[in-house]
């Protein structure tokens, strides 16, 4: 195949590079073609309980899985989203986010018909294989492909831009959960739970649907901006006009500082989301049915999603730092007051408070991305914003560990159920300001780290200190 064919095929940056007019409102929807696809993942648990009925149908049987064992399918997921956002972050910045976008079809759909054969044959290790790690790998590409894209779109609305694909990621399991329970009814016989075919119906249609948003991304041409708009004659001090390399961002402390803000502000959120039906009934005993509990639930996943729209939008106008500092002063303020509003019966201020909480939980996603743009240019912000979802990873581990451990440590030694949660919320109170001084600590990033005007990816200071 001759170079010029390479260079013009169906997944080449200039193939997707948009002609003069090209409407860009056209983006965020090409985005959302995919990210309420991957947001699948937050209803993942649905499968669960029909999963351990698989042979025995009425009741587990002795061969069906238990739920410790099919625990580690979600698990590999977010793990695999972690690894695989890292790694490919650079390679997606190369061959641009068509070609990512439709590697992310695949795996993410082949990740549901290779467990779908899994379910069917009884084989487990399909499951963490296509689930866990395809469908993994596939989620995290799926997640950042699109996000480069739309800050080299909006400019002018960085934040907002990212708050609508990364919206869709919280919302996702608004379609997924209410449609996978009406697949399994539907493919259910007396001898089935019928989660093999909906798996299987999964997958082909979340491929279709990414499929459809990689072919309907398109990328700005080199100097293109907004008809109208012209940057700003004076620039503000925490957003940069340079650029910076992938490789040299994880040598800038203000790489590290921001991993750790987003590490403390996931913490707190992702050990609350993991065990909020538990915890309200056991903070307002006989008050709250299973029903109710799992309306907060909704209610909760509701403030994940708009939050993460609200926030990134409100940080084009306060700005990525004050945005994040007001997630941990009034986070750890409304952390140190919920245990207060369990102790006095109050319901309505416990549900507010908790959804105010996780609203700024999805907010930590969508608008570190925009944060990252300001501080390291927008070139290489897919590659960056990849690695710096790692921080997802380890905070998917120690959020959960902290809540889960605490709570029973303190069952175990006598402290009633609906105060076991006490120690944690403080706790995680003081997670928060830790973070406040690790975003308080974020400044310009040094003149130094930037690329230089030769080299893609020579740093300033190592050209002029090379002309020297």
């Amino acid at each position: 195949m001759s170079t010029e064919a390479t260079q013009n095929g169906f997944f080449s940056k200039e193939r997707i590079t948009a002609p003069p007019g090209f409407n860009r409102w056209m983006i965020p929807p090409a985005a959302l073609a995919v990210h309420l696809c991957i947001g699948q993942a937050y209803a993942f648990s649905v499968f669960n309980g029909p999963m351990t009925r698989l042979i025995g149908i009425q009741q587990p049987a002795p061969d069906d899985w238990g739920l410790p064992a099919l625990g580690w399918i979600f698990s590999l997921a977010i793990l695999f989203l972690g690894l695989s956002a890292a790694f490919a972050g650079k390679w997606l910045e190369e061959v641009g986010p068509r070609k990512a976008m439709f590697v992310a079809a695949c795996c993410f759909g082949g990740g549901f018909i290779v467990s779908s054969i899994g379910i069917s044959t009884h084989q487990l290790w399909l499951l963490y294989l296509g689930y866990g790690v395809l469908g993994g790998i596939g989620l995290g590409i799926g997640y950042v492909s699109p996000v480069s894209t739309l800050i080299k779109w909006f400019p002018d609305k960085r934040g907002m831009a990212t708050g609508m694909a990364i919206m869709g990621f919280g919302g996702g399991a608004f379609i997924a959960s209410p449609m996978s329970v009406a697949l399994m009814e539907h493919f259910r016989t007396p001898d089935s739970m019928g989660v093999a075919p909906t798996f299987m119906v999964m997958g082909v249609l979340y491929f279709i649907s990414m499929l459809i948003g990689a072919c309907a991304i398109r990328i700005p041409a080199p100097g293109w901006k907004p008809e109208g708009w012209t940057p700003p004659a004076t620039q503000k001090a925490m957003i940069s006009r340079n650029h910076v390399h992938i490789d040299q961002a994880l040598k800038t402390p203000q790489f590290w500082l921001l991993w750790w803000a987003l590490t403390l502000n996931v913490t707190a959120g992702i050990g609350v989301l993991g065990q909020a039906s538990v915890m309200i009934q056991e903070s307002f005993r006989g008050a709250i049915t299973p029903a109710a509990a799992a309306g907060f639930v909704g209610l909760l996943s509701l403030a994940n999603m708009l939050g993460r729209f609200f926030w990134s939008s409100t940080s084009d106008y306060l700005g990525r730092k004050t945005t994040y500092g007001i997630f941990f002063v009034l986070g750890a303020v409304l952390y140190f007051l919920v245990p207060g509003m369990g102790a006095s019966g109050n319901v309505a201020l416990f549900v507010l408070f908790y959804a105010i909480i996780i609203s700024m939980y999805g907010g930590g996603f969508s608008t570190v991305p925009a944060y990252l743009a300001d501080l390291f240019g927008t070139r290489y912000v897919g590659g960056i914003h990849g690695r710096l979802l790692t921080a997802w990873a380890a905070a998917g581990v120690l959020g959960p560990v902290l809540v889960n451990y605490i709570r029973q440590y303190q069952v175990d030694h006598g402290v009633p159920p609906g105060q076991s949660y006490t120690v944690t919320m403080y706790l995680m109170a003081g997670l928060l300001v830790v973070g406040f001084i690790c975003n308080l600590l974020v400044r310009p990033v040094a003149a130094h780290h930037h690329m230089s005007a030769e080299s893609d990816h020579t740093p300033l200071g190592a050209s002029l200190a090379h002309q020297k």
